[in-house]
């Protein structure tokens, strides 16, 4: 079995979610996890923060990991499937699909030993 990440990207300037709208969200992910997990593929997950920095090949910082961007990355799943196909299939249903956001991107994981 190998493992995929799943990328959820959204719209940096969509209107933030009311208190109300965003517990809806937070079921709507749950219940979608939730299903991954049933089935024994669920890997790990996290939101990720609107606080960071790029750094270049030149080495320059710059503020924010999307300043140029219409997309920003919200978080990330990862799973275990037997290929991409597989892997894929487990966007049905995702929040970000079906919530406002744009795409999921689903990239295979290859392992990296040191």
């Amino acid at each position: 079995m190998r493992e995929f990440i799943m990328l959820f990207r959204g719209d940096k300037d969509q209107p933030k979610p009311s208190p109300e709208q965003m517990q809806q969200m937070v079921v709507q992910w749950q219940n979608w996890i939730g299903n991954i997990a049933a089935q024994g593929k669920f890997v790990g997950t996290n939101v990720l923060g609107f606080e960071g920095r790029t750094v270049n090949t030149q080495g320059v910082v710059s503020d924010g990991p999307y300043t140029e961007l219409k997309e920003i990355i919200g978080g990330y799943l990862i799973l275990r499937a037997e290929s991409l196909d597989e892997a894929v299939s487990y966007t049905e249903g995702c929040p970000t699909l079906t919530g406002g956001g744009t795409t999921v991107e689903v990239r295979d994981i290859m392992p990296f030993e040191m």
